[in-house]
């Protein structure tokens, strides 16, 4: 029988996903797949530290991580080391070799919401052709939109991509934040969180509204609860100041009042910016914060965005006038780096701080190697927790902005 069109498969995919419980989802993928004239399709995802991908589950007692701390024997494969993660790690289909002793050809198809990475899917045919892998990237971006829509409210797709359970204070957060990444044609916005099981007070957002791409990067006092609520109703209050109108200075003085009337004497550093992507003109504030790396040629520029930081927020019974708003202008491939004390301050065993020094290295080496904005972060704080054996005792947070614009 021949295969059905790319045109029908998709519509009906489409079609049956509106009412779909996430873990039919495989079957759906599955039937599309041998429609399509594959003998297999499987969906994997990335774990939430993107070490693994874990094959999506068709049961909603196929569970990751479980109350106790134990998991299930889910099917994974490295990121790292395997070619299913390099689908993944480059956004490039890979193929395995062609073996005399294997009638079935297998290729990893990466799974991409947009601009953002969310796992791959593996697909086996006895030929995979030009043809064949195109409907493949073309069920694949589907699947992408699938899981996006179905992941806010599935507790299958939470316990899969979780190798253990989550503090409080990182529920709290994590319910807060954005997607890792998003972007246009003109700006790329990525950013990595680590412990992320157990982080306490730091949190980002990056946003778009028309050309200009928002960026916030948050640090509260404290590693508890507390310290997630207070990073939580800081985003709250920055986004309410944001969505009415108002401008940098405005939001960073709605979030020191809500922060003085709801969580008084907690102390909160940011920075918080706002980027033309059709100028490269960049505006941002800073209180109390490291002050952001530019990134132009492979190199960091020293003390390009060095200003005297005012002082955090949160400051209860000080008169402080609101924060000035610096500006510069990027050149188009500029890269900017946000980034929390817990970065440079992460300790190796011996007692040695990561530092900046040897963050700007790292991340010019992953921008050098000609690695898009996710995972040259993937790859930076992986560094930092093997720098720390693993285990941080403070948050670490990382934002990367690339401005790319068309006409570059």
């Amino acid at each position: 029988m021949e295969n059905d069109t790319l045109g029908s498969v998709l519509a009906d995919v489409m079609a049956s996903a509106h009412r779909l419980a996430p873990r039919a989802i495989p079957g759906l993928v599955q039937d599309a797949g041998r429609r399509l004239g594959l003998s297999g399709a499987r969906v994997y995802v990335s774990d939430l530290q993107q070490r693994d991908l874990v094959a999506l589950p068709a049961s909603e007692q196929a569970q990751r991580s479980t109350a106790d701390g134990g998991t299930t024997d889910l099917e994974t494969l490295p990121i790292d080391n395997s070619l299913a993660g390099r689908a993944y790690r480059t956004e490039t289909v890979q193929l395995s070799r062609p073996d005399a002793d294997d009638s079935e050809r297998t290729g990893w198809i990466p799974v991409v919401d947009g601009i953002g990475r969310v796992g791959a899917l593996r697909v086996t045919a006895p030929e995979l052709d030009a043809s064949l892998l195109h409907r493949c990237e073309a069920l694949a971006d589907l699947v992408a939109m699938i899981l996006a829509a179905k992941q806010p409210y599935s507790d299958l797709l939470a316990q899969t991509m979780r190798t253990r359970p989550m503090s409080l204070q990182a529920e709290l957060l994590w319910a807060f934040l954005p997607p890792r990444t998003i972007g246009t044609a003109a700006v790329t916005s990525s950013a990595v969180l680590e412990p992320a099981y157990e982080v306490g007070g730091d949190a980002y957002d990056h946003s778009l509204a028309g050309e200009v791409l928002h960026l916030t990067l948050l640090d509260a006092m404290g590693h508890d609860l507390a310290s997630g609520g207070c990073s939580a109703t800081a985003l709250a209050a920055c986004r309410s100041a944001r969505r009415a109108g108002g401008r940098l200075d405005d939001i960073a003085v709605e979030i020191d009042r809500t922060l003085d009337r709801w969580i008084p004497g907690r102390l909160l550093t940011c920075v918080i910016a706002n980027l033309d992507t059709t100028t490269g003109r960049l505006d941002w504030i800073n209180c109390g914060h490291p002050s952001p790396l530019l990134i132009r040629d492979r190199r960091v520029v020293t003390g390009a965005l060095d200003r005297t930081p005012h002082p955090p927020l949160g400051l209860t019974g000080y008169d402080l006038p609101p924060p000035p708003v610096h500006s510069t202008h990027l050149q188009p491939g500029d890269r900017l780096l946000l980034f929390t004390d817990g970065v440079t301050d992460a300790r190796s065993a011996a007692g040695e701080l990561f530092g900046e020094l040897r963050l700007a290295d790292a991340v010019v080496r992953a921008l050098t190697d000609g690695l898009p904005a996710p995972e040259a972060l993937r790859r930076l704080i992986q560094q930092i927790l093997v720098h720390q054996d693993q285990r941080l005792h403070d948050d670490a947070t990382l934002l990367l902005a690339e401005w790319h614009p068309p006409h570059r």
